[in-house]
């Protein structure tokens, strides 16, 4: 019989509300939750299609191994029991550091999975785990960890209430926003315009954003450093600052106008394109609001001075007065105080094998793992685990990445299709769609506030998981036991877990007495204050939790040694002296040189998109590279025809857009494509787009050096017209 559930989505972090009908164990419609406490009815084309993706044709059903250049069909017990000896017998010869974990960003909507994983980790004893921070946001970690005592410290602005919002680097139209949860961004954001404040987009390309709310300002790629520099600069120069405030409440203040010295409003114009009056006007206008608010997404963190820019963003806030106040940058406020979790029991830094970069909130540089996998010697990684992740389209030199993979001894990939990453893997384990798993919201969201209309909500699966998939808690706990590496490296914790597993698999008892995740996530719910599983169900559209309001945070909820926020960390003073002259005479040199940006679409979401009809239909089925007329005329490049873009990494082919949206100078290519050796995506692998990736540089020379990060926009390209396709 057809009935209807309230549950909210996990693609990304607006996890707006939904109400699905479900009948037997399929989702016959999909539509938004108009009582949900924040979403209120706002959910995207994507959140709507869910079931697409999950009722995937190519869906794993079964274990799977690779015999003969294909796969077969084993049972849980076989690939558990020879997953599991591979690995004991790596570790015993080749030590801990032999084995490595990558998850990515599918499974990191969710709550309970994350924590699984890094209990798995600790339980092996490796130091080599990745994930898709050092992709798009390990800046924002380290400069919380610098400046405010924890990785997961964060701030965000408080779009309802501000009356200055400049957004570097962000297209909240197309991808929301990140680092924040906010369902129907341009409604929130317009309305910045109509109570009488001003929206500022700044970014190369004229955005879906700027197009239907505020204003927008063009700045040349990879040059957002300069800008925010200079900002800081202004600032100083006219002594704006908030003395009280950092007298109280911040420390290293002092030191900030010997590092901005140089920056000045004229010499960013020399390589970003603003004028020296553009950036002082604004400067104005941001000091005069009552209350005022810098923000920076993926633009900014994925270019080579990432932590830098973002570093200098988080000092305006600061000393202008506008952390930690109504309408300007509030710190996030969960559940539990998950800052100061962290700043009492810190993760360990460990290393590097190759380029000896320190890892960032356990994890170590993805734009590292190829070489880790070539390169011979003690610690090299032999084995790897790959949860809920494509790395061969997502990471740095990812053709360099595809060719290590196939050195691996073992492989292993838990997904859901498989997909170009799991290609390369010796055993794939079905997982889960999140329709059929039980949840809370993710990390950013249940531990670190980073809401504006804080809420909390539980959700029961939709339906079961088809055939032998299998819930990833269940997968991960078992994967420990096997390999001899139980979760947290605590015999006690694992002990608990198989002798859960062992009694629910008794009759009648069983699914009452088995540790489900349900179990799990209840505790954590009242571990929170957020009540009991049945207290939440009786709430379907989720309960609203007390505000973020400002001035709840300075010398109450700082998790630094000495209470204060540190505006001078040594190794960003250290580095901002080093780096930004090099970096700035490099742009000067390269000013005639495109540089080439990233860029989402409304119809794709990173690679995971691309197998459902619907989105790519008709031109949808390719990515293009988007170039200014001015730039085309003079390479000969005409609307349509394919084109080669060159790096120094490597080379790509596709149809050119031609548009006035670019900032002349700058091309901007969508990422997440790359489907043509997809054979386990049968509509994913018809498109023809191509993997803005390869174009990236990785090692310990593509990587910027305090974050680990890639640079994967502001990449100095050529373009060419193809002859003959």
């Amino acid at each position: 019989m057809p009935h209807d559930v309230t549950t909210f989505c996990r693609i990304c972090e607006a996890q707006c509300g939904l109400v699905a009908t479900v009948d037997g164990d399929r989702i016959v419609a999909v539509r938004p939750d108009t009582e949900h406490v924040v979403s209120k009815g706002y959910v995207c084309v994507k959140g709507l299609s869910i079931e697409n993706v999950r009722a995937s044709p190519n869906r794993l059903m079964h274990p799977l191994k690779k015999v003969h250049g294909g796969y077969e069909r084993i049972s849980w017990e076989q690939a558990l029991a020879e997953i599991g000896a591979k690995v004991r017998a790596l570790r015993a010869e080749h030590g801990d550091d032999s084995v490595g974990l990558y998850f990515g960003n599918p499974i990191s909507f969710s709550l309970l999975v994350p924590l699984m994983i890094a209990g798995f980790v600790r339980g092996l004893g490796t130091s080599k785990f990745f994930n898709t921070g050092s992709l798009d946001c390990n800046n924002k970690f380290a400069v919380s960890e610098r400046m405010f005592g924890a990785g997961m410290a964060l701030t965000f602005p408080d779009v309802d209430h501000t009356k200055f919002l400049m957004v570097i680097g962000g297209n909240p139209a197309v991808s929301r926003m990140s680092f924040i949860q906010l369902p129907d961004p341009m409604g929130r954001l317009g309305a910045i315009v109509e109570r009488g404040g001003r929206l500022v987009f700044v970014n190369p390309r004229r955005i879906e954003s700027a197009k239907a709310a505020g204003e927008h300002l063009f700045i040349r790629p990879d040059t957002d450093v300069y800008f925010l520099f200079a900002f800081l600069h202004e600032i100083l120069a006219r002594d704006a600052v908030d003395h009280a405030r950092v007298r109280t409440h911040m420390t290293g203040f002092a030191a900030l106008a010997d590092v901005v010295h140089d920056w000045t409003p004229e010499k960013q114009a020399e390589v970003t394109g603003i004028p020296a009056a553009t950036l002082r006007a604004l400067v104005t206008d941001y000091l005069a609001a009552d209350g005022a608010a810098l923000y920076a997404s993926t633009g900014v963190n994925q270019g080579r001075n990432g932590t830098l820019a973002f570093w200098a963003l988080e000092v305006i806030n600061a000393i202008t007065g506008n952390l930690d106040r109504s309408g300007g940058s509030l710190m996030g406020k969960g559940i539990i105080d998950y800052a100061k979790l962290l700043a009492k029991a810190p993760m360990t830094t460990r290393h590097s094998r190759i380029g000896q970069v320190p890892s960032l909130l356990d994890a170590l540089p993805m734009a590292l793992l190829a070489d880790e996998i070539l390169t011979p010697g003690p610690g090299q990684l032999r084995a790897l685990f790959v949860l809920s992740g494509n790395p061969v389209i997502t990471s740095a030199n990812s053709a360099k990445l595809e060719r290590a993979l196939d050195t691996l001894e073992l492989m292993v990939s838990v997904e859901i299709v498989r997909n170009e990453t799991a290609n390369h893997a010796h055993y794939i384990l079905p997982g889960t769609h999140f329709a059929e798993r039980p949840d809370v919201p993710f990390t950013f969201l249940s531990l670190s506030g980073l809401t504006p209309i804080p809420w909390f909500q539980y959700t029961d699966r939709l339906v079961a998981p088809p055939g032998e998939c299998r819930d990833e808690t269940w997968i991960v706990s078992r994967l420990a036991e096997a390999c001899g590496a139980p979760l947290y490296g605590s015999r006690l914790l694992q002990a608990a877990l198989d002798a859960g597993a062992a009694l629910g698999r008794a009759p009648v008892l069983g699914a009452w007495l088995q540790p489900l995740p349900e179990r799990l996530l209840g505790w954590l719910a009242r571990a929170g204050g957020q009540g009991s599983l049945a207290h939440l169900r009786r709430h379907p559209h989720g309960v609203l939790r007390p505000p973020v309001t400002g001035d709840d945070y300075l010398g109450k909820r700082v998790v630094t040694a000495d209470g204060k926020v540190h505006l001078a960390p040594e190794d960003f003073v250290a580095l901002a002296r080093a780096r930004l002259p090099v970096t700035f005479a490099d742009e000067r040199r390269q000013s005639e040189r495109l540089k080439l940006i990233s860029r989402r679409e409304r119809f794709t979401h990173n690679s995971w998109a691309h197998n459902d009809p619907a989105f790519i239909k008709g031109k949808r089925s390719t990515n293009y590279l988007y170039v200014h007329p001015d730039d085309a005329a003079r390479r000969g490049i005409i609307d349509g025809a394919f084109v080669r873009v060159t790096s120094a990494t490597g080379e790509v082919v596709l149809p050119a857009s031609i548009t006035e949206d670019m900032m002349p100078g700058s091309v901007a290519l969508p990422h997440g494509w790359g489907h043509a050796k997809a054979d386990g995506l049968t509509v994913a692998s018809t498109t023809t787009g191509a993997n803005v990736n390869i174009l990236a540089a990785d090692g310990p020379d593509g990587i910027e050096p305090i974050s680990g990060m890639a640079q994967l926009t502001g990449i100095v390209v050529d373009v060419a017209p193809v002859a003959v396709r």
